[in-house]
């Protein structure tokens, strides 16, 4: 049975990342001036982790997973061949992965269990080990560039809910109404795992066991979203000056074994900041 990663396919690029082979007299020519190098960039996303049978999606979904995801990453790859930074390559490219609602970020966030959408997003500069990161977030477009203004434009690594809302209003920020981030296959994934919860309690206080029980939960289970608990998307690009910059985003953590997240949870795409420097320093 054929698997994709949720939201769906991991695209892994590091296209023109070298010039074309050099001729005889280029590599003696490069030999007697040490100072001449090939330019190499590249740059990796992905639109989520867990799994999607193929067999629960159409083939014109998958082709507009697709479509985005090739679009996403154009962005960020005609960023780095133009020389652009690593920085402005992620940030770009994930923008636009927030503004589809085809992913589990910005746009298409998944609901919190109280039914609204509370945002994470971080982001770390290898060249200076500088990170930034937002958690919370209720009005925010596109948290990635929220998360970039707290490493570059403010003496702290994490800003929290209001307190991240306040900060991008003095930068200017547009504060978006709820219902933009408003899905209606997010919605109905909601209004399954709520039912599936009733069908729990119910189940715990004695309404039904063994088989019976098993087969109450089945009846509560979407196949589209089975084992699609761990929504992010991220972005990762090395640039040609030697830089790398790495993204997370998601929205807050989900309840375990359903699609939903609890409220003022905060995601493990912001713990990356915590952790990431020692990666980097390795």
């Amino acid at each position: 049975m054929i698997k994709f990663s949720t939201y769906i396919f991991v695209i892994f690029l590091l296209l023109g990342c070298k010039n074309d082979q050099p001729t005889t007299s280029e590599i003696i020519d490069t030999s007697e001036n040490p100072s001449k190098s090939e330019e190499n960039f590249g740059i990796v996303i992905h639109g989520g982790a867990g799994t999607i049978l193929k067999e629960n999606m159409s083939d014109s979904l998958e082709a507009a997973y697709k479509a985005k995801l090739k679009e996403a990453i154009s962005v960020g790859h005609e960023i780095l061949k133009n020389g652009g930074t690593s920085l402005e390559a992620v940030t770009h490219t994930i923008n636009v992965m927030e503004d589809s609602p085809l992913f589990n970020a910005g746009k298409g966030a998944v609901f919190t269990h109280e039914g609204s959408n509370e945002l994470d997003a971080s982001i770390m500069d290898g060249s200076t080990l500088n990170a930034g990161a937002i958690a919370g977030v209720k009005h925010i477009k596109n948290p990635i560039d929220l998360a970039r203004d707290v490493m570059q434009k403010s003496e702290h690594v994490m800003l929290y809910g209001s307190g991240a809302e306040e900060f991008a209003q003095t930068l200017g920020y547009k504060m978006m109404d709820t219902s933009y981030f408003y899905t209606q296959n997010r919605y109905e994934s909601l209004q399954k795992v709520m039912e599936k919860e009733t069908a729990l309690r119910y189940i715990r206080r004695g309404g039904h066991s063994g088989a019976l029980a098993k087969s109450e939960l089945n009846n509560f289970e979407d196949p589209y979203i089975k084992n699609s608990k761990f929504g992010t998307v991220g972005c990762a690009a090395l640039d040609k000056h030697g830089n790398l910059t790495r993204q997370l985003l998601e929205p807050e953590p989900m309840q375990i074994m359903l699609l939903v997240q609890f409220p003022q949870l905060v995601g493990v795409s912001t713990l990356f900041v915590l952790w990431l420097p020692m990666i980097f320093l390795l």
